[in-house]
């Protein structure tokens, strides 16, 4: 066995006990969870899984399934999203009203409908209608409710606990569907005679029906999401841990049925919403989070615009889902529970400012001229990385000669310094964001502030999807007859726009520190 075998199986096995031991440490300090929770993250890997792999899809599915071209599907996705911020909106109101196992099963309904149509329909009016908007109630609803539920389920002392476990489990959940795009797309592409890949959507036959290697993605989601249901039946409704570490069971209120019931629900949720947005301390609240946007926009791009941005880039079948949907959600895990246990003394505020700054820098680094990385291919880590785990090629010699004649490989360097450092910046600002933005919440007001923390993501979204589709065709455009060209040689610029974009987060949380760190009294709101 060879040294870089011998590193890698090391960086392996380290890797999983590293994440058995996080996993086993947020877990020993939730024993006196109920069941429910196990469940509930059972449900969440197998429905995150599926959306992380499906996610980077979308907007690869949209232009050469259904024809769209690249501004058309960036403005196509903006529309979705809008949609799915309204739901998630709402969402949050109706698990405070209806309790958490109904709220599920809505959402479980909605994604099996979704998927279906996705994996047939390629009509971009139609994709719209029997797609996205099912898709967009079902997801929609699955983020403010796992939120919820995780508060309801732990005490007051281990929420942190619980909401750490969460946020471990969301990118084991992210970074398993980031290897799965890329095996999908691997496993039903077309190659030439050298095995290089030519065509990554040749797709295959199913029952005699074709289905491009995109469409693939909806029906192993379909899938994926019949299995999840499984597991919602074995959540108890009205479920909660007392203070004390009791399990207690809090009677849900009675809505009759028929049109009645319906009518009780949709009142009771209007009425939820209309008087959190009266409260004062819940606009102080959204401030913060609207400052935040410009740094979260990198999110969007990495799920949107990094998809074509890499296959253009990288070339057809490039790795694009483990370069960034496998290595950032790896890092995740490992940098935010260290994080946290040396910065557990500063306040959230100042990693806030710090952590995005370092995000947002990040998008700089693709501007950095390939040379300075391109020595790193003919090393122990060049081997590592591009023959161990992205599977460039079957050994160094081969890789180095398949580099001869694609020197694009020498981009994926670039690339991963850049994840890597955005990975850092999020490590240190993003749990901070998401533990607050559920713990202000005043008690039977969860879902609701939860869900209306979207409501900035609402109004950015009308900008960021339009974006994305205008940076990829003015740096990263297709050839005359729909080919990828040889080389981009400002695709950088790509990042450049978002990254400075991004530094308005930092900048704003420093300018206005005064305001957000006025201590308002949660129990209390003033309204306005």
């Amino acid at each position: 066995m060879d040294l870089v075998t011998i590193v890698m199986w090391s960086l392996i096995i380290g890797g999983v006990a590293g994440a058995f031991f996080i996993i086993r440490s947020y877990a020993k300090g939730l024993k006196e969870c109920p069941r429910d929770m196990w469940f509930l993250f059972i449900y969440k890997v197998l429905e995150y899984t599926a959306y992380a792999a499906m996610n980077m899809t979308f907007i690869l599915w949209l232009s050469r399934d259904c024809g769209l071209g690249d501004i058309a599907a960036g403005s196509y996705i903006s529309g979705w999203s809008i949609m799915l911020s309204v739901i998630a909106m709402i969402a949050g109101a109706l698990v405070d009203t209806i309790g958490i196992k109904k709220t599920l099963l809505i959402s479980v309904v909605f994604l099996l409908i979704s998927r279906f149509f996705m994996a047939f329909v390629t009509d971009p009016v139609l994709a719209f209608i029997l797609g996205f908007t099912p898709l967009a109630i079902g997801f929609g609803i699955v983020g403010p409710v796992v939120s919820v539920a995780i508060k309801k389920y732990t005490t007051k002392e281990g929420a942190a606990l619980g909401f750490g476990l969460f946020y471990v489990v969301m990118n084991i959940a992210y970074a398993i569907g980031g290897w799965f795009f890329d095996f999908v797309r691997g496993k039903f592409a077309l190659r030439d005679t050298t095995g290089k890949i030519i065509n990554e959507n040749a797709g295959t036959l199913i029952f005699g029906h074709h289905f491009s290697t995109y469409q693939m993605f909806f029906i192993f989601g379909f899938c994926f999401t019949l299995v999840s249901m499984f597991f919602i039946f074995f959540l108890r409704e009205g479920i909660e841990l007392n203070d004390d570490g009791k399990v207690v069971e809090i009677p849900m209120k009675k809505r009759g049925s028929g049109f009645g019931a319906i009518k009780s629900t949709a009142v009771d949720t209007f009425m939820t919403i209309r008087n959190v947005m009266k409260e004062k301390y819940f606009w102080i609240f959204l401030g913060m989070l609207s400052l935040t946007l410009f740094v979260r926009f990198i999110f969007f791009h990495m799920h949107y615009t990094f998809p074509k941005y890499g296959i253009r880039v990288l070339g057809e079948g490039a790795k694009i889902g483990s370069v960034y949907g496998v290595l950032n959600p790896v890092l995740v895990i490992y940098l935010v529970p260290f994080i946290a246990y040396f910065t557990k003394k500063t306040s959230s505020y100042k990693m806030m400012i710090i952590g995005s700054t370092i995000s947002a820098f990040s998008c700089f680094i693709p501007m950095i001229p390939v040379g300075v990385f391109a020595g790193l291919t003919d090393t122990m880590l060049g081997e590592l990385v591009l023959v161990k785990w992205l599977g460039i090629a079957d050994s160094m010699p081969a890789l180095l000669k398949f580099v001869e004649n694609n020197p694009s490989v020498y981009e994926y360097w670039p690339m991963m310094a850049f994840f890597l450092v955005f990975t850092v910046g999020e490590a240190i600002w993003s749990p901070r964001l998401m533990q607050f933005t559920a713990e202000i919440a005043p008690k039977g007001k969860e879902g609701t502030y939860i869900a209306l923390s979207v409501l900035p993501w609402f109004a950015a979204k009308f900008v960021v999807g339009p974006m994305s589709g205008i940076l990829v065709n003015a740096y990263v455009p297709l050839g005359e007859n729909g080919e990828i060209l040889s080389s981009y040689p400002n695709h950088a610029m790509v990042w450049v726009w978002i990254g400075a974009m991004a530094i308005f987060t930092p900048l704003g949380l420093l300018v206005f520190r005064k305001l957000f760190n006025h201590k308002i009294d949660a129990t209390e709101p003033e309204t306005v």
